[in-house]
């Protein structure tokens, strides 16, 4: 039986590098084909045994609130299309969703800070809104099993490309246990002479120790960071990086969700086999 129940994902970021369409839709319910990644992270966080999840939502992110709660007048609409009826009725079912707001955006620090009272004096799992995992084990799974191993904060981390270091925090590892690493730093997007290839990349699981040390920062820029928290507890040893399997999608790039949409749509039985043929038409046009 799983010892973490509760998940938070804080959802206040402006979206801006998904611009104009951010303007109006919050980058969380962007849809993969036809689900926002959001629904999906969710998924996930149910998959793993999660009970309950609050979303931190920002100023303009409303949407995200209205997709999770019923809408009586589109399921009125819907009585003669019993599956869309169905898989309308049925979101969010699978956890007990909560929302908490951050008023102003004063960065990820803050957002968790919103969930003090949700999560307790219990430990918890933290998902980045916009980053979308697929992986046989829930990403989140496989962090809650690393933590029932060795309670401690938890560091979701995999490897990237050396040209792809500068876009990360970037651990330090000092030892390496199969998919356990110990750590004693994480450099923030490093320019050069990356410490490691083993990158932060949007799961955790967060002791409620992490309260404290957030408290303790000093807001930067009004902004109060989650990483810097992070790296301290890690230094005290209080927390480790755990290298998740699974292929992560920065929904919060174009680029991310384009490989991310492509991918899903191969998969999808409807229409994979003519969306192959399109996408060899294409290619054969290309060259």
């Amino acid at each position: 039986m799983n010892a973490i129940k509760k998940a938070i994902i804080p959802c206040g970021g402006l979206g801006t590098r998904f611009l104009p369409a951010t303007k109006a839709v919050p980058k969380e319910i962007l849809p993969v084909i036809d689900t926002p990644v959001l629904a999906y992270i969710v998924e996930e966080l149910a998959a793993s045994g999660v009970e309950q999840v609050m979303i931190i939502l920002g100023t303009g992110k409303e949407a995200i609130r209205d997709y999770f709660t019923d809408s009586p007048r589109l399921e009125a609409a819907l009585e003669n299309k019993p599956e869309l009826l169905e898989k309308i009725r049925s979101i969010g079912k699978d956890v007990e969703i909560r929302f908490g707001m951050q008023e102003n955006p004063r960065g990820s620090g803050d957002a968790v800070m919103r969930a003090r009272d949700f999560t307790g004096a219990e430990p918890f799992v933290m998902c980045n809104g916009d980053d979308l995992i697929v992986a046989d084990i829930p990403a989140s799974k496989q962090l809650i099993d690393a933590y029932e191993k060795d309670p401690a904060l938890v560091l979701g981390v995999q490897k990237v490309a050396r040209g792809e270091t500068d876009k990360y925090g970037i651990i330090n590892p000092i030892a390496i246990s199969g998919r356990f690493v110990r750590c004693d730093d994480i450099i923030e997007k490093p320019k050069n002479n990356p410490p490691s290839l083993y990158a932060a990349l949007g799961r955790y699981v967060l002791t409620p120790e992490i309260y404290e040390y957030i408290e303790k920062l000093p807001q930067t820029n009004g902004e109060v960071g989650l990483t810097d928290a992070i790296c301290a507890m890690i230094k005290n040893g209080r927390g480790y990086a755990y290298e998740f399997d699974g292929t992560r999608y920065d929904m919060g790039d174009k680029f991310g969700a384009l490989t991310a949409t492509v991918d899903f749509a191969l998969k999808r039985m409807e229409f994979k086999d003519k969306f192959k043929d399109y996408l060899k038409s294409v290619l054969r046009n290309e060259n």
